[in-house]
């Protein structure tokens, strides 16, 4: 007897397993956290096995959730796949993206690259700002969907991961040892700096600032020439840049949540797709780290 697969419910399970959390799933597939577990117990019915266990930290995967979960997003990516190739000329207009500055030519260069051979007959608009900045141009409508840094906790957005916010510096460098502590930060606007400004003057550390204004390109310039200290999240930091250790010199950081936010009054096919791309690669690159 031929049997198949419900991907809907494959698509839930791998959302849930990715996030560890039945809330953050149903945040992420815009359903109730009571359709999720509906959801996924009507998928362990169908397998006849149970596929999580919870424990402390929130959802842990059994030894048969383990193995299904590497399967089904094969399984989801080939779905995905089929349809863009397929349907993928239907997908046609303008979208606009806003992306935090440090991120667009990080973690997203291979997420706007795809979206872009995907879907060629699409006009992309790129803006990129500091978050809060990009938040206000989304409630505006001036973009279709933002990718931002929050601090992690409750957020309007999609949480697709969570980064350590770090110090960084030029290689070999002495500038953290200066004082006033030189730091450049690429706005005065930036998400980081309500948490760094707190973090220094929780340590009684004196900070005077090197730049800001909003050109990530000469910060990242003050950085290398060890004329100041910065702060990125950890895996936006340039190759040839040292991650410094938190210490008597420089005061430990909180994590920043990387989220994804849309409009409250729904998105076109083209945004709706590109969600789909930012949420997929991101993914993947987690896996993948």
């Amino acid at each position: 007897m031929i049997r198949n697969l419900d991907t809907a419910l494959i698509r839930t399970f791998v959302t849930a397993a990715d996030r560890a959390s039945m809330t953050a799933a149903a945040n992420a597939l815009n359903l109730t956290q009571g359709a999720v577990s509906q959801q996924i117990k009507r998928l362990e019915d169908v397998l006849g096995c149970s596929l999580f266990e919870r424990d402390r930290r929130g959802l842990r995967l059994t030894r048969a959730g383990e193995r299904l979960f590497g399967k089904g997003r094969r399984l989801l990516s080939l779905n995905d796949e089929i349809w863009a190739e397929i349907a993928g000329s239907a997908v046609a207009g303008k979208v606009r993206l806003g992306v935090a500055y440090d991120l667009v030519g990080t973690l997203l260069a291979p997420v706007l690259k795809a979206y872009a051979d995907t879907y060629p007959q699409v006009e992309i608009s790129l803006h990129c700002a500091a978050s809060p900045e990009l938040a206000a141009a989304l409630a505006a409508g001036m973009i279709d969907l933002a990718v931002i840094e929050e601090r992690v906790g409750p957020s309007a957005g999609e949480c697709l991961a969570v980064d350590r916010l770090v110090w960084v510096g030029a290689r070999g460098g002495a500038a953290h040892r200066k004082r006033p502590l030189p730091v450049s930060m690429v706005a005065d606007t930036c998400a980081f700096r309500p948490a760094v400004l707190s973090a220094l003057s929780e340590q009684g550390l004196e900070w005077r600032t090197v730049f800001e204004n909003g050109n990530i390109d000469a910060t990242t310039a003050t950085v290398r020439a060890d004329l100041a200290v910065t702060t990125w999240l950890a895996s936006t930091v340039p190759a040839d840049l040292d991650i410094l250790p938190s210490g008597p010199d420089l005061p430990a950081l909180p994590n920043f949540a990387i989220n994804l936010h849309l409009p409250k009054y729904g998105t076109e096919p083209a945004a709706r797709e590109f969600a789909r791309h930012i949420r997929d690669g991101l993914a993947r690159r987690q896996v993948a780290a």
